[in-house]
């Protein structure tokens, strides 16, 4: 017999990303963001200047799907994007003064979300560390 949904690691991992989602959702939508653009907003509060290939590569999505994000954050005025002056095929996106104060305001996000978890920060930083080795050893098995 198959085994049920609930007891499936992928069906778990799965609606705890969507259950996650939505926590997320009214907390970034007081900051006129989507959770796609956020992420793409922390790859860039990391390292300013980064290409779109090197966020790409950061979030573990393809240029073709940051691309549009970053369109709509260029346009929001919180970032913007220029040719590499070395290399014209790369496009370099770099936060603009409003993409920078919106860090401080951000500040908060991920403390909101471990309060709605109801995990301490021990819990969440355990839970993190096994979910980023499943990751890797899966990525890996694709890669092999």
């Amino acid at each position: 017999a198959p085994l049920p949904l609930d007891g499936q690691l992928c069906f778990s991992l799965y609606s705890a990303s969507m259950a996650i989602t939505r926590v997320y959702k009214p907390i970034l939508d007081r900051l006129g963001i989507t959770y796609p653009q956020y992420l793409v907003l922390h790859a860039l509060w990391e390292q300013d200047g980064r290409t779109v290939g090197a966020i790409g590569e950061r979030l573990a999505l393809e240029s073709s799907t940051i691309t549009p994000l970053v369109k709509r954050l260029e346009a929001a005025g919180l970032v913007k994007r220029a040719r590499d002056t070395e290399d014209e095929r790369q496009v370099r996106v770099s936060l603009t003064a409003n993409g920078r104060d919106l860090l401080k305001q951000a500040s908060c996000v991920p403390m909101q979300v471990l309060e709605a978890s109801g995990m301490s920060i021990e819990q969440a930083v355990r839970l993190r560390n096994s979910v980023a080795g499943l990751r890797d050893n899966l990525r890996a098995a694709v890669d092999a």
